[in-house]
């Protein structure tokens, strides 16, 4: 077993846990706020709602990633079956949750964008229980799709063939047969390309409005522009800078998913996936935070305090 086992360099599992320990405190933050926001009665958006649960999502994926990283980078104690499947399911469903999450964060902010004349206007007055329920369906669909998770996980101790895939120290994927991989690549393939498509789709008609309404603007003002941007507007480029962001950081996971299939088992390049698979998990709170009023003047106070007292 010992060719199998990563001797990972202290500085990237240093690197590693201070990436999850800055994602989970700015997501429990930004987690935070919103539940204030929701039990003080504030005034909120449709996508108030999308951006908590994304919250919430990337707070558990980042803990599970934490307990799974103890395996990984620090032996301790071994698992058995029920703790491997359970864990790295839990991990995985997450995942799709973030991503489902997104997608639908950035439909809704194209609805909102929306002229009154658009065909999306009608979406706009739809009740928080409406975009939970896609949310949940969509994750139930990924759910689906991950279930042979539950089947091919085993501990490494009950293994008794070599050709297995790496997951931790404790546990690994079994190889599947030909035609099962293929149609679960298939269904993956398809759930990937759906999803991506929705935010590209979504980014370029945002994009498209944008350049309309400053085309007005200009027509309306000549060249002398307002410098400040509508509320409507920062939100939007929000969402575009994280719908790119999401959409680079998913093409360089696909290429060092691949270039880990390459080379099976290849402790650095597993290391990066690894890393790479959370950044988003961990920016997405400070962009987030950065068009939040309240919460820039909190920070900005409390930067101002902390300056007073040294």
């Amino acid at each position: 077993m010992n060719n199998i086992i990563l001797h990972t360099d202290s500085n990237i599992r240093n690197t590693f846990f201070f990436e999850i320990g800055i994602g989970i405190s700015a997501n429990s933050f930004l987690l935070l706020f919103y539940i204030f926001k929701f039990t003080r009665g504030h005034r909120t958006r449709l996508t108030d709602l999308p951006i908590g649960l994304l919250s919430l999502t990337h707070v558990l994926m980042l803990l599970v990633m934490a307990f799974i990283a103890t395996d990984i980078f620090i032996y301790w104690r071994g698992w058995d079956d029920i703790i491997c499947k359970f864990i790295v399911y839990l991990h995985r469903i997450l995942r799709g949750f973030s991503l489902c999450t997104t997608s639908l964060l950035s439909v809704l902010q194209t609805i909102i964008l929306s002229p009154r004349s658009s065909c999306l206007a009608k979406f706009k007055h739809k009740s928080p229980h409406h975009i939970s329920c896609a949310i949940l369906l969509l994750s139930i669909i990924y759910m689906l799709i991950s279930s042979h998770l539950l089947v091919s996980i085993t501990a490494i101790s009950n293994l008794t063939t070599n050709d297995f895939i790496y997951v931790t120290q404790s546990c690994s994927i079994l190889p599947l047969s030909y035609h099962m991989q293929s149609m679960l690549s298939t269904l993956l393939a398809i759930r990937d390309v759906f999803l991506l498509s929705l935010m590209v789709l979504s980014t370029w008609y945002m994009v498209a409005l944008l350049c309309r309404h400053r085309k007005k603007a200009q027509h309306l003002q000549g060249t002398n522009l307002s410098p400040k941007a509508s509320p409507e507007q920062r939100a939007t480029q929000t969402i575009l800078m994280l719908m790119s962001f999401f959409v680079l950081m998913s093409i360089l996971d696909s290429i060092v998913s691949c270039s880990r299939t390459m080379f099976l088992n290849d402790p650095t390049s597993y290391s990066i996936q690894l890393f790479v698979v959370h950044i988003y998990a961990t920016v997405s709170p400070f962009v987030f935070m950065s068009t939040e009023k309240h919460i820039v003047n909190f920070l900005k106070s409390m930067c101002n305090k902390c300056l007073c007292l040294h």
